[in-house]
């Protein structure tokens, strides 16, 4: 029996509303834990206070509205947006190599914005119209540049850019940046080498709206232009030959597509510093519960990398408070395991 026409429809809404009412539930759950103890109805009383000016909750103490607006909630929404923003980005690697283990940071995206952020902070540089944001900018700059040297190099050695050239240009750039960052940090002091490797495990400690505002135009972005695209992502699911049989620029298209996946997780890992896996493992679950069109796999992997990040940010504040984990350890300790599982499961 056929589908009714409007039966897409109504799913499509309903997954809209699911997946909103998912993200909402996470965050406000995530903003209600910590030290102190705060109500949802505080909460909520705190936002509309904040946000369009009605009077507090009676009682409800300014201490208890600084730690809400200006720790938790702005925390807690940068660590959405940064899993966000690794997930799609993941989710388009993984579709244009066809590989469930690829991420972005095998283009050297990690391993060039380690570099920009180690000679910050070795060399305490500073840009004049960048103040306090040089280290994001310098590690998103640096990232995205090692992404077009790349391309660049794919492009010259193989015009066609195949997979597996792709792929070895970014392991040897990756290499590479990262050796030079060893041996700056080998003749670093023991202060500024113990700042470079915090960086490098990620946190969201003391990230505040301003690191938000620079977050989401990227976010945005990437998210509109991966939309834009998926058809060509849909096209290249199916391998290069066949997308070229259909009138698809490969070369072309995956040249947009990998700028578009290094503006992504270029800029959450300037934010947040270098957290791996959660690239890898919210596109492959996405993928196995909602399939793999891309205009619905792109916002659900949004969602469900953003949630996972803010489980993960949860997990690493909370499970030796007062004792911070680095976030990165945390969701290494998920992703560890289910990349062995995804490697294993594929061998015949």
């Amino acid at each position: 029996m056929r589908n009714r026409p409007g039966l897409g429809a109504a799913r499509g809404i309903l997954l809209a509303i699911g997946a909103v009412g998912t993200v909402l539930a996470v965050i406000v759950g995530a903003v209600l834990v910590g030290s102190s103890s705060i109500g949802p109805l505080d909460v909520f009383s705190i936002v509309l206070h904040k946000t369009l000016g009605t009077p507090l909750r009676e009682g409800l103490p300014e201490t208890s509205v600084a730690i809400v607006w200006t720790l938790r909630l702005p925390r807690v929404l940068v660590a959405f947006a940064a899993g966000a923003a690794l997930s799609v980005g993941g989710c388009v690697v993984q579709s244009v190599l066809k590989n469930p283990l690829a991420t972005p940071y095998t283009l050297g995206v990690s391993s060039g914005a380690s570099l920009g952020a180690g000679l910050v902070i070795i060399f305490e540089l500073s840009l004049p119209f960048a103040g306090g944001f040089t280290l994001p900018l310098m590690g998103f700059l640096c990232a995205l540049g090692t992404v077009l040297l790349v391309l660049v190099f794919s492009s010259r050695v193989d015009r066609g850019m195949s997979n597996l050239t792709v792929i070895l240009a970014g392991m040897v750039f990756s290499l590479f940046f990262s050796a030079v960052l060893t041996v700056i940090t080998a003749l670093a002091r023991d202060d500024k080498l113990k700042q470079v490797t915090l960086w490098q495990m990620g946190s969201f400690s003391m990230r505040s709206w301003s690191h938000l505002g620079v977050l989401l135009p990227f976010l945005a972005a990437g998210l509109l232009m991966s939309l834009w695209m998926n058809k060509e992502l849909d096209i290249l699911t199916f391998g290069e030959e066949s997308a070229a049989s259909m009138g698809v620029n490969t070369v072309r298209a995956k040249q947009l597509l990998f700028l578009c996946a290094a503006l992504l997780t270029g800029a959450a890992v300037s934010v947040c510093g270098s957290i791996g896996f959660v690239d890898l493992v919210a596109p492959h679950v996405m993928r196995r519960w909602f399939g793999s069109r891309h205009r619905v796999l792109i916002p659900m992997c949004a969602a469900g990398g953003g949630c996972l990040m803010v489980a993960a940010d949860l997990a690493a504040r909370t499970l030796l408070a007062p004792v911070e984990l680095p976030v990165g350890a945390v969701t290494a300790i998920i992703g560890a395991p289910f990349f062995a599982y995804v490697y294993f499961r594929r061998r015949p």
